[in-house]
């Protein structure tokens, strides 16, 4: 199977400049290519991993890829459907730009006849004047068809500023810029980049370089309606302070049935083969979640690396009593309880009948004592048999949480504080 073949099998390029043009190309000899990334917000998130994953699946194949984190553009802003963006101070940007570079290393290789390049657009914006720009970049744009790009267009009545207006001008300059600097020959992006990427194209050809193409990839959609990348906690971030690495590997577990199948062709690189044989055992037994169990393994290891996947595949089996606890380090469990319910304690710890009821696991001491009495009751994956017990220090996992748990699925963590 060609690289293109299994692009479009994967579902991953929606449109295109030219698809035949795209296929001789991505089919052919190595050409170099770039995917940008604006840094406005201190780390990239879930929503972010299909170009990521796309840049990797392409050098794997061969090509060179330049991953521009936008000093320039991420101080400005794509215009969004809703309202004008807010503008972060350049030394934050700059600071978020250097932890977005450091992001993507584990993605790519910066070795070999195809190593990636990091590349920042402030490098040429920045230096360039007013008039500079006006003259070199902005006498090829006419503004009849920037007005009729949909984002603008539905802009217009509530307002949209000249800064925002002219975030096509920028992004279509880097385009020229990494053409002349680099022989780039393709960009990708996300299909609501669509009419700047073009735009990009166009610019080329208009500067007499060229030519180049352009592909876009679908914009993840999840089957409920809601937004992918998503929780009730907030965006998904690939930074690991940001969100833990067992949340990360909650969030794939987490995965509808319905697109589970999608997410593992967009993110995952097993072949084709591989992937049906997942499909197929996940639709004979999908209470098993096969497939959830393969994307999320396979997505956090090369995130956050094999240790931390290792980690976050103990504690979801431990925490149900499939695994000991005392193999999860001290960030991951708390990580997990936190997710599930971590309730502090100062002081001495009550009885296990009250933390039960505290921890929100039953709703009364009666209740408490009822589930003890029924052997629903567990204390670190031990059946409780007192209630009225007091937990010894010794049962402290890392001389400070308590995993309970109310019958094979609910359990919440306790923490004792100094």
């Amino acid at each position: 199977m060609t690289l293109v073949d299994d692009l479009l099998w994967r579902g991953l390029i929606q449109d295109s400049t030219d698809p035949d043009e795209l296929r001789k190309k991505l089919d052919g000899g190595a050409l170099t290519f770039y995917v940008g990334f604006d840094p406005t917000a201190a780390s990239l998130h879930v929503g972010h991993l299909m170009q990521v994953c796309t840049a990797r699946r392409l050098q794997l194949a061969g090509h060179r890829p330049l991953l521009l984190v936008g000093g320039a553009t991420g101080q400005i802003g794509d215009p969004r459907e809703s309202s004008e963006r807010s503008l972060n101070p350049p030394e934050v940007v700059e600071g978020w730009v250097q932890r977005i570079r450091t992001q993507l290393s584990p993605f790519v290789t910066y070795d070999g006849d195809n190593a990636a390049t990091l590349v920042n657009n402030l490098d040429w914006t920045g230096p360039m004047s007013v008039v500079d720009f006006l003259r070199d970049v902005g006498k090829h744009f006419p503004v009849n068809k920037m007005l009729a790009r949909d984002v603008v267009r539905n802009r217009l009545e509530s307002g949209i500023s000249f800064t925002e207006f002219s975030y096509q001008l920028l992004q279509s300059h880097d385009f020229y810029q990494l053409h002349v600097q680099h022989g780039c020959a393709l960009q990708f992006g996300g299909s609501d980049q669509w009419g700047n990427i073009t735009a990009g194209v166009d610019f080329v050809r208009r500067r007499g370089a060229g030519p180049v193409q352009a592909f876009v990839t679908p914009l993840v959609l999840k089957a409920d309606g809601t937004k992918f990348g998503k929780t009730e906690g907030g965006a998904v971030w690939l930074d690991p302070s940001m969100t833990t690495p067992y949340s990360f590997y909650q969030f794939w577990i987490n995965s509808d049935d319905r697109d589970v199948s999608q997410y593992l062709r967009y993110f995952s690189f097993k072949s084709r083969e591989e992937l049906e044989e997942l499909e197929k055992a996940t639709a004979e037994r999908p209470q098993a979640r096969l497939a959830q169990r393969a994307l999320a393994e396979e997505l956090t290891t090369l995130v956050h690396g094999e240790e931390e996947a290792r980690q976050a595949v103990a504690a979801s089996q431990a925490l149900f009593g499939r695994g000991s606890l005392d193999e999860l380090s001290a960030d991951t469990l708390r990580a997990a309880l936190a997710e599930a319910g971590l309730l502090s304690v100062r002081g001495e710890l009550p009885p296990v009948g009250a933390l039960l009821k505290d921890a929100g696991l039953v709703a009364s001491a009666n209740e408490a004592r009822r589930t003890i009495t029924e052997g629903g009751a567990y204390l670190n994956n031990e059946r409780i048999t007192d209630g009225e017990a007091v937990v010894p220090a010794s049962a402290l996992l890392h001389g400070r949480f308590l995993v309970l748990r109310r019958g094979k699925r609910t359990f919440a963590g306790v923490e004792l504080l100094p």
